[in-house]
């Protein structure tokens, strides 16, 4: 039973995370029209915000859910308590997530460095366990290295997505405030433009996952 449940919840982290970034995507393409009215991209924009927080959610989730997955299957050697500290670090970090969400914390933030600080902490995690450096788990599959290097890289395309956005906050104030021009315009589209290859690559990256999740190759 507690195989099925986590196999489950493992799945639908893949189904919101990958669907929820289609929703994304296409919101953004309304953004960038230039041909949409000023209302129309704004409300696109908003509609982005909240759909992002799916995959961002299931994005955070898919570490417990994956390393509980591991455990039950013998993969990794995780007894009741390290997997209960996984799951309440997680929940911590989706709070974290959700509060910077509501509040709309800037980059300076004292919550905003703290969830960078756990991402780039759960890409050296994840690069251990890749490299079969844990210390309980010398026989990790291949299978699951390569998942774990998986996920740390759409970690990390999620922090150059970021750096690419950083010039969309300013010129998506201005399109609020002055309304459409083609200085603002120019400004946003490049921004995204930046971002889209890095999404796409999140999307292989997701489906190379899920194929070696089911088909367990190697």
């Amino acid at each position: 039973m507690d195989l099925a449940l986590f196999t489950l919840l493992h799945l639908l982290v893949f189904v919101y995370w990958l669907g929820g970034d289609l929703g994304v995507f296409y919101s953004s393409t309304i953004l960038t029209n230039a041909k949409q009215s000023s209302a129309a991209r704004i409300a696109a924009a908003q509609v982005l915000a909240q759909v992002d927080m799916a995959p961002r959610t299931a994005m955070i989730l898919t570490l417990p859910t994956g390393l509980t997955l591991a455990a039950l299957k013998g993969w990794l050697v995780l007894g009741p308590v390290s997997l209960a500290l996984i799951w309440m670090a997680g929940l911590i970090w989706l709070t974290l997530a959700w509060v910077l969400h509501v509040r709309h914390l800037g980059p300076t933030s004292s919550a905003r460095r703290a969830d960078l600080f756990i991402r780039w902490t759960v890409i050296a995690a994840l690069a251990v366990l890749a490299l079969d450096l844990w210390p309980n788990a010398p026989g990790l599959p291949l299978f699951l290295k390569i998942k774990c290097a998986i996920l740390a890289a759409t970690i990390l395309c999620g922090l150059l997505i970021r750096r690419a956005l950083v010039r969309f906050g300013p010129a998506f104030g201005r399109l609020v405030q002055e309304g459409a021009s083609a200085e603002v315009d120019t400004e946003i589209a490049r921004a995204l433009d930046e971002s889209r290859p890095l999404v796409v690559t999140i999307w292989l990256l997701l489906l190379a996952a899920a194929f070696l999740g089911l088909a367990k190759p190697l």
